[in-house]
């Protein structure tokens, strides 16, 4: 990278600073107001490939999905106004699973900053609902700012807890030309060391315990081995929900899911949480209260009054488990295996909820056909739901979720986002009939670019859910959630998307094998009749009804 001051546009010095934080993709729809960004982007030759998705809700989720599997930025871009207000779901999602992406957009041109007129796309301030939804933002008001700003944008992703930042720039600016500096690579900071007396007291707490469990989550992902060793040596179920699937192994004796999680909690004398949010105990698990002592170690201070834990380690994951570990074995001996006992008791459970039907049929049809390091993108569904407990996950990052947003539609885009950042390895998208069709129209993204996700669509004619709960608790009075829908197989074959249709959960197997080899987008629905659909609540949420 050329290191001395060139004339150059605001669009240039953006690429060019994205280009020096190894920005690889970017994801946008062009507009009026980032022409000048789209022209950079098409001059640098190839050296950041865009891909532009059908909507823009599609170009968040994709950048989402980037971003959550692989650790690093997901950068997607948009114009300003209708354009970002439409990406706002995406980033309420990024922030809520707390992942890295990067949100570029327009603004109206700078004389009319503020002004109220009413230019194209203006929003009252743009900036203010901008940082309203994201960790940091800012604007560039001019080209030579633009390598100090990309890389404070960096920065914020990359310190503390990862959430999505926001840039916006004038449409003039994307256009100007100006003296500027060399980009500026943010300096990755290194987490402050865990404070040692915090440290000591949590290791003597853990070492007089006898039944203790970890909960891990999306914070913990990067720490699979560390938490892994910490577990072995106290023999202790961890634990997870949804971001900390596949940190320990689910066919791993100590790796569990929430609902066996649920049949140890009430023998826990401690609890250990890595990285989570601990939505299991103040949320889900009510039916078996507890007053239990909790060592928590997280990143984010403000997550410590939350939750209120008896000792609270400020730290990285990875660093402060390792630490806590070398600490917990002096309290004591190794303890004896429990791999027997607790392999046996995630047998019992996984008979126990046999009889949820069909979706674990299901389930277990795509766990076969999918490979280990396979990618399994859920949605707000039946499935989705059940595969919180039904679906083995076998390595970090491998089961992406919405996380506590819980938005409906999120999926296939993300799915696509995950895919373009992992084209070596199988990507599956599972949605109900009502959440694909929110973005639907991204089968043609798919097609255009050979994205090679398959996307398996439950259709019961309704927003299941929704029917459910108006079936029990409004006296049967449905309204707005029975669903008129196509014929997806057709519809997927006039996006040039092969489509199938299948029944069983043998037929689901073979065929997702069949796409998988493939290697390119297709679409399989599953017809489910309502009426046979049990709940997974009661699972979910101990003491629901069904």
């Amino acid at each position: 990278m050329n290191s001395i001051t060139r004339r150059i546009t605001g669009g240039d010095a953006l690429v060019e600073s994205l280009r020096a934080h190894a920005v690889d993709t970017v994801f946008g729809i062009p507009g009026v107001q980032t022409y000048g960004l789209f022209d950079a982007l098409y001059r640098a030759n190839g050296a950041i490939r865009t891909i532009g998705p059908r909507h823009e809700q599609a170009t968040g989720y994709m950048a989402y999905g980037y971003a959550r599997t692989t650790g690093r930025p997901g950068v997607f871009t948009v114009v300003p106004g209708p354009g970002v207000l439409n990406t706002g779901a995406a980033i309420c999602t990024a922030y809520g699973a707390s992942a890295p992406v990067l949100c570029l957009t327009g603004q109206v041109p700078s004389a009319h900053l503020g002004s109220g007129k009413g230019h194209l796309h203006e929003l009252k301030d743009q900036l203010a609902t901008l940082r309203s939804l994201t960790k940091w933002a800012a604007r560039i008001d001019h080209p030579s700012q633009a390598p100090a700003l990309v890389g404070e944008a960096f920065r914020q992703m990359s310190t503390g807890r990862p959430r999505p930042v926001a840039i916006e720039m004038p449409w003039d600016v994307f256009t100007a030309t100006a003296p500027v500096g060399p980009p500026r690579p943010a300096a990755p900071e290194e987490p402050s060391e865990a404070d040692p007396e915090l440290l000591a007291a949590a290791a003597a707490l853990i070492g007089g315990s006898r039944q203790p469990m970890i909960m891990v989550g999306s914070g913990a992902q990067h720490a699979g081995a560390e938490v892994l060793d910490l577990a072995e040596w106290l023999q202790a179920p961890v634990v997870s929900l949804r971001g900390g699937r596949g940190i320990v192994a689910d066919d791993h004796p100590l790796g569990f899911h929430c609902v066996a999680g649920f049949r140890r909690w009430p023998d826990t004398d401690v609890l250990i949480g890595i990285g989570t949010r601990l939505e299991l105990i103040w949320f889900r698990w009510h039916a078996a209260p507890r007053s239990v002592p909790l060592v928590l170690i997280e990143i984010d201070p403000a997550q410590l009054p939350r939750l209120r834990p008896a000792i609270g380690i400020v730290g990285d994951a990875r660093r402060t488990t390792r630490d806590l570990a070398e600490r917990v074995r002096r309290t004591g001996a190794a303890r004896p295996s429990r791999h027997a006992e607790f392999a046996a008791l995630k047998a019992r459970v996984r008979d126990d909820v046999a009889g949820l039907g069909p979706h674990l049929g299901f389930l277990d049809a795509m766990r076969a056909a999918l490979p280990r390091n396979g990618f399994f993108v859920d949605e707000i569904c039946q499935s989705g739901f059940a595969s919180l407990f039904g679906f083995p996950v076998y390595e970090p990052r491998t089961f992406v979720s919405s996380g506590h947003q819980g938005t409906l539609g999120f999926g296939y885009s993300t799915a696509l986002g995950v895919k373009v950042a992992h084209p070596g390895r199988a990507v599956l998208s599972i949605s109900g009939d009502g959440g694909f069709l929110f973005g639907v129209q991204e089968l043609a993204t798919a097609a255009q670019y050979r994205i090679g996700v398959v996307a398996v669509v439950f259709n019961n004619g309704s927003f299941g859910n929704v029917q459910r709960d108006q079936e029990r608790n409004f006296d049967g009075r449905v309204i707005g959630s029975r669903l008129a829908n196509p014929d997806f197989v057709r519809l997927a074959e006039s996006f040039g998307v092969p489509g199938y249709r299948v029944h069983t959960p043998e037929a689901l197997r073979s065929t997702l094998e069949h796409c998988f080899a493939a290697d390119g987008p297709a679409l399989i629905e599953v017809p489910v009749d309502r009426r046979s659909e049990g709940s997974p609540w009661p699972w979910l949420v101990p003491g629901m009804d069904a």
